[in-house]
């Protein structure tokens, strides 16, 4: 008899822990430490995200607590801040662009991280591949080296003629190193002579229109990073006030008062990332989880910009627009 109840019990100790266990993990309050490029007053394409964990059930003040750490355009400021998100600690962090997840990686190889908007992580050597990640990160990659081109394809066929080409970028962005390349070697299937003008920081703005200006191009490329996103007003007025038609890789840009955009659905890829973060603390692994890329791709135009430059777009680009603002 002992023996049948000791069996009893313990089969009954089987069948209950998972119970158990689900009922631990639905008292527990998890929380997500978030490295975010954007400023405490506008949170960006964050809110996206933050929509997204709201869906997947996680919560603030419920089951959820948001470290957030914004970086405000200065991307020198992720190391300190993935740093102190350690120490906290949070069950899982969130990166947003390849310098977050940089030095999120630096900063620990056992707290899970998602990645969001990282341009090329196997070249950034943030994982090891696409398919098999490895190690304690995942998420979602902007690689689509198609883009560049398309982008740079796009402003020769809205601009005629178009020769030279200004491309403004983050110098210390990795990922935007590998978009500069790709541009580069289309702009010698199509043509174009491109300038390289590199910003770092905000206070780098003021000097790269001044030799866009002395420069004189055609048009304007803006690779979208922490930095330039943060002063995309600032960089749209200036195409606008000196007459130079720009495309951009986000629509940010474009809602105010940019030319055009061609890119990533960039409101979808962030909520996405929630469902990388609801399924680590579920407990899959990042190693176990590939990488995403963008499937999903948008064309907008500002035709009262384009009107102001004096600009015609061709119908053949109006046509394959997906949002047109007039």
């Amino acid at each position: 008899m002992r023996r049948i109840g000791l069996a009893v019990i313990l089969t009954i100790s089987v069948l209950l822990a998972p119970l158990v266990s689900e009922a631990q993990q639905a008292g527990k309050i998890w929380r997500i430490g978030i490295l975010s490029g954007a400023s405490p007053a506008s949170h960006g394409n964050l809110t996206a995200f933050l929509q997204g964990l709201r869906e997947a059930g996680l919560v603030e003040g419920r089951n959820a607590v948001f470290q957030i750490r914004y970086a405000e355009g200065r991307t020198e400021r992720f190391p300190a801040f993935a740093a102190e998100l350690v120490t906290l600690p949070v069950d899982v962090l969130v990166a947003t662009g390849t310098p977050a997840a940089v030095a999120a990686k630096q900063a620990t190889s056992t707290i899970p991280i998602v990645m969001v908007a990282a341009s090329d992580p196997v070249g950034a050597r943030l994982v090891t591949s696409l398919a098999h990640p490895g190690g304690n990160i995942t998420g979602l990659s902007l690689l689509a080296p198609e883009l560049s081109a398309k982008r740079l394809d796009l402003l020769t066929q809205a601009v005629s003629p178009l020769t030279r080409v200004a491309v403004l970028w983050n110098l210390d962005n990795e990922g935007m190193a590998l978009r500069f390349r790709e541009t580069q070697t289309a702009s010698r299937v199509l043509g174009v002579s491109i300038q390289s003008v590199g910003v770092r920081t905000p206070d780098d703005f003021d000097g790269a229109f001044a030799t866009i200006t002395r420069e004189r191009p055609h048009g304007l490329l803006v690779m979208a990073d922490t930095v330039t996103l943060g002063q995309r007003k600032r960089t749209a007025d200036f195409a606008a006030s000196h007459r130079i038609p720009a495309i951009y890789e986000q629509r940010d840009f474009v809602d105010v008062g940019g030319l055009m955009s061609y890119g990533i659905d960039i409101v979808d890829h962030y909520r996405r990332a929630a469902s990388f973060v609801d399924r680590v603390l579920k407990g899959t692994k990042p190693a176990d989880l590939p990488v995403e890329q963008p499937t999903k791709f948008e064309l907008v135009i500002n035709l009262k910009t384009a009107k102001a430059l004096g600009l015609t777009i061709p119908q053949t680009i109006l046509t394959r627009a997906d949002h047109v603002i007039e």
